[in-house]
């Protein structure tokens, strides 16, 4: 198994990212929920748009190969979603944006001047946030993507 840290493992995930438009490969965090069962819940706000999000539970297999634990398939859903917000705006500060969301009970982690990935909380109404998404875009300050979105928020902004 890979080196734990408090209870911590790095787990490694493959995907096609339809941001990026190619193969990734991302390391991230996971709490160990059943090490026989190499059960696991992520800990971490994925990047570049794989369907899984913060506290989703999946299965992770030790490669021997590798040396490494690979995520496998997620099994249970938080209901927490992903969304990928690129800022287009030249001078635009990427961090005014994400306190505008943080306020909004959602937390993010930017890469780079200009990108950051955010995380919507199961409990929040995606409803509030995808209007400010959408005209951010609309105006041309951003670019934005939902990989990964929960049944609850689809359903939120499905009610509108």
């Amino acid at each position: 198994m890979s080196k734990a840290t408090n209870n911590k493992v790095k787990v490694l995930f493959r995907y096609f990212s339809t941001i990026l438009d190619k193969d990734v490969v991302e390391t991230m965090w996971a709490d160990i929920v059943d090490p026989k069962k190499n059960v696991f819940k992520l800990d971490n706000i994925p990047f570049y748009g794989p369907p899984i999000a913060r506290d989703d539970i999946f299965i992770a297999k030790y490669s021997e190969e590798e040396k490494k634990l690979i995520y496998h398939r997620t099994i249970e859903s938080s209901g927490n979603s992903i969304v990928l917000v690129v800022v287009l705006k030249k001078g635009l500060d990427k961090e005014l944006l994400r306190n505008t969301f943080k306020d909004l009970n959602c937390e993010s982690e930017g890469v780079g001047d200009n990108y950051f990935s955010m995380e919507i909380k199961e409990n929040v109404d995606y409803t509030k946030i995808k209007d400010i998404l959408h005209k951010l875009e609309q105006g041309g300050v951003i670019s934005y993507a939902e990989p990964c979105l929960s049944t609850k928020h689809k359903k939120d902004i499905s009610d509108e």
